[in-house]
């Protein structure tokens, strides 16, 4: 089995649910989110969600969390890891416009 570790990012997120730099688990794969961080672009603080979805169902990672104006909430590191399967993908939103950065690191294991 071969792992590759990946970056992806989304930045200006707003109220309609984004993929996380795009990255949907390919076939034949599973995939260890290793780190999962959603930083505040803004002067006011904001309500965020993360969910994992695939075909069947979306699950909350964590929901309308409030995040400080500038500040940043770690959803995912350290000792904690969440395993995604072929199809699955993070979504985020924002209750505000153009207002979150998300950046997750992935481990690919093939």
């Amino acid at each position: 089995m071969a792992n590759t570790f990946y970056r992806k990012t989304s930045s200006n997120v707003g109220t309609t649910a984004t993929t996380i730099g795009g990255y949907t688990v390919g076939g034949a794969t599973t995939s260890v989110v290793l780190g999962l961080s959603l930083a505040n672009n803004t002067g006011a603080t904001i309500n965020a969600s993360a969910f994992i979805a695939n075909a069947t169902a979306l699950t909350y990672l964590v929901k309308s969390a409030p995040v400080s104006a500038g500040g940043t909430l770690v959803i995912v590191g350290g000792d904690q890891k969440i395993i995604i399967q072929t199809n699955d993908n993070v979504k985020v939103v924002s209750d505000t416009a153009s207002s979150l950065d998300a950046v997750m690191s992935i481990m690919e294991i093939t």
